[in-house]
């Protein structure tokens, strides 16, 4: 996130409009909902981590109801590989970039600098947190129609999706590795509880292990799989 000049709740708001096709009521919420811990005179972050836990879970609700409409025929299974394409870390930091978010969050010049996945998960925390505020200002239409504006191109973008890596290591091993399983560790756990960072690597016979990461276990160990899958040949990178 780059240093910008802090704007006033109004600015912030009209600078919001286009973006998010909303005109915001409650402009100094919008302001406290973009404003990083790091920029607080005092340690009084909470609010901004409780617009992230609200706006996790309205975009888990609005994408995971457009997929159940866009693709009518798919099996439990890929709508959930789908949703986690659609809701992972990277999908929001890039959205965020795209609509100029991390210009408008108020940020710490040591946060303004991270990099990395540090700064991934910082877009993707401020974009959370911009879907709850449109949410508990317009309701679940202002926040649906803001979601479908920018995921539902990406809802079909997306391939026809992998099986689930798990299930696919899973069955893979039986065949290569003489009936193995599949054997997960956690190697790390890193970040608040509000928004951890898992290490996970995974152990098939005698193949070397893979790592992988995400903010929940199961995410992790999905990309742990993922990655022990591609190494071997089994999926290919495209």
């Amino acid at each position: 996130m780059a240093a910008t000049k802090r704007l006033t709740a109004d600015a912030l708001a009209e600078a919001l409009v286009e973006r998010t096709g909303h005109v915001f009521a409650d402009r100094q919420r919008l302001q406290r909902a973009l404003t990083h811990a790091s920029a607080r005179s005092t340690h009084a972050g909470v609010d901004y981590e409780r617009f992230e836990f609200l706006g996790d879970r309205v975009l888990g609700l609005v994408v995971a109801d457009m997929l159940l409409a866009t693709f009518p025929e798919a099996a439990e299974g890929e709508l959930s590989l789908r949703l986690n394409a659609l809701v992972n870390a990277e999908a929001l930091s890039e959205i965020a970039e795209e609509i100029g978010l991390p210009e408008l969050v108020r940020a710490g010049s040591d946060v303004r600098n991270l990099d990395g996945r540090k700064r991934t998960n910082l877009r993707a925390d401020a974009l959370e947190s911009l879907i709850a505020v449109l949410y508990l200002d317009g309701g679940l239409e202002a926040a649906r129609a803001f979601i479908h504006r920018y995921w539902q191109p990406r809802s079909q973008a997306i391939g026809a999706a992998r099986r689930d890596a798990k299930t696919e290591l899973q069955e893979w091993a039986h065949q290569a590795a003489s009936g193995a399983v599949p054997v997960y560790r956690i190697d790390a756990r890193e970040g608040p509880d509000h928004d951890p960072l898992f290490t996970v690597s995974v152990k098939v016979g005698s193949f070397a292990p893979a790592i992988g990461s995400g903010r929940s276990k199961r995410e992790a160990e999905q990309a742990a799989a993922a990655a022990l899958l591609l190494r071997e040949g089994v999926w290919s990178a495209a």
